[in-house]
């Protein structure tokens, strides 16, 4: 069977674009898998909440503080090699943490694995975009969306299977990402020399660009970490288990998982950026509809379609990139991206816990509500000055 097939005027190469998914979905197991056995870890060695998030933090920090370098690292060495050193830097850095199991020593630990893994979500994320005809470009990124959050989602899986004691859950992480340079490797000669294409743009040059798009990326990851980190705070306010709040964020990453392929068919059908307000418009909807549903059977459709369009809102954002942007450009912007998904992942959960703390748990619909709210008023208001 040939491995290029002809979609419109452009060929599809499905050998290079399996290759980069599977790179980003072993990618996205190991860190799915770091992220809640470090704090099991912590936990067990009778550390803080506090200091448990504050450790967790260190990753996003790392990812905010590298994302400006991407561009010239491409540019220096070559996407390829940049993201193979990083999938190797990454295992060691993995294996180094689960040699100190030390509080204080994971702190720059956790930084480092955060600054060395970015490279190599944002240059896979790139090679897809620049890898997808514009015909098919709506259901490529979903499937590319799919794996990505099924990875994640698969990573606490593994725990359950091995534990979280001593080296067994270590070494998943650490054969992932030598198994992610594998699969990087074997394709590395198709992908596409994104690095050397246009003129050079930073990323706080691309940011003028794409203000609209940057924002959308803060309000959806601002709004994931939001709904985990505190929905089940919310549920124990209406007197709700933990058993089913945690079934409850179940249906919402499954609802993620299953629809980005749907929502990118309709991006080609109609745009990115209309299915983006759509996605935005029924987020705000579900956001109003949460006190009423919470303590109803509905709660579970609802909760299902929330996550769905919740994540969608990121899905139609790199696709309206790759439509927007190619070369330096496209690199500078994936690199912005990436900044932003770790500044709304830091800002948007303590400001939302803070709102619960003043006028009780109301405080996380109304925040999220009122972001996202946002965000759909500055599309319209772009889309009129047009």
């Amino acid at each position: 069977m040939d491995v290029v097939e002809k979609s419109g005027d452009e060929p599809m190469q499905w050998a290079a674009i399996t290759g980069v998914i599977a790179t980003v979905s072993v990618f996205a197991i190991a860190q799915g898998l770091s992220y809640p056995l470090l704090s099991f870890i912590l936990q067990r060695q009778g550390v803080s909440p506090a200091m448990i998030g504050l450790s967790a933090a260190m990753t996003p920090i790392g990812f905010i503080v590298s994302s400006p370098l991407i561009p010239a690292l491409a540019r220096r060495f070559g996407a390829g090699r940049t993201a193979l050193t990083c999938a190797a830097l990454s295992a060691i850095v993995l294996a180094l943490i689960g040699w100190t199991q030390n509080v204080h020593l994971w702190f720059p630990l956790r930084f480092l694995i955060g600054a060395v893994t970015n490279p190599l979500y944002v240059l896979s994320e790139i090679w897809v975009i620049a890898l997808a005809p514009p015909a098919r470009r709506g259901r490529v990124m979903g499937v590319y969306s799919t794996v990505i959050s099924a990875g994640f989602a698969a990573g606490p899986l593994c725990l359950l299977a091995v534990g979280t004691e001593g080296w067994p859950p270590f070494l998943i992480g650490i054969a992932a990402f030598v198994f992610c340079g594998a699969c990087l490797a074997l394709v590395l000669r198709r992908l596409p020399k994104v690095d050397e294409a246009g003129h050079r743009v930073s990323v706080i040059g691309f940011m003028p660009m794409a203000s609209l798009l940057l924002s959308a990326v803060v309000v959806a990851a601002g709004f994931e970490q939001g709904v985990l980190a505190l929905l089940p705070v919310y549920g124990t306010h209406h007197g709700i288990t933990e058993a089913r709040m945690s079934a409850l964020l179940s249906v919402m990453i499954a609802g993620n998982i299953a629809m980005q392929v749907p929502l990118g068919l309709l991006a080609e059908r109609l745009t990115a950026r209309l299915v983006r307000f759509i996605c935005v418009s029924l987020t705000v909807l579900g956001c109003a509809l949460l006190p009423l549903l919470i303590e109803t059977p509905l709660i579970w459709p609802c909760v299902f379609i929330w996550g769905a369009v919740s994540y969608g809102i990121y899905t139609m954002s790199i696709i309206e990139l790759g439509e927007r942007f190619t070369g330096s450009a496209l690199v500078a912007g994936n690199a912005a991206f990436s900044l932003m998904w770790g500044v709304g992942g830091i800002l948007v959960p303590p400001l939302t816990g803070g709102v619960m703390d003043v006028i009780g748990a109301s405080g996380l619909p109304i925040t999220l509500g009122a972001i996202c709210l946002a965000l759909a008023v500055m599309t319209v208001v772009r889309r009129r000055m047009v």
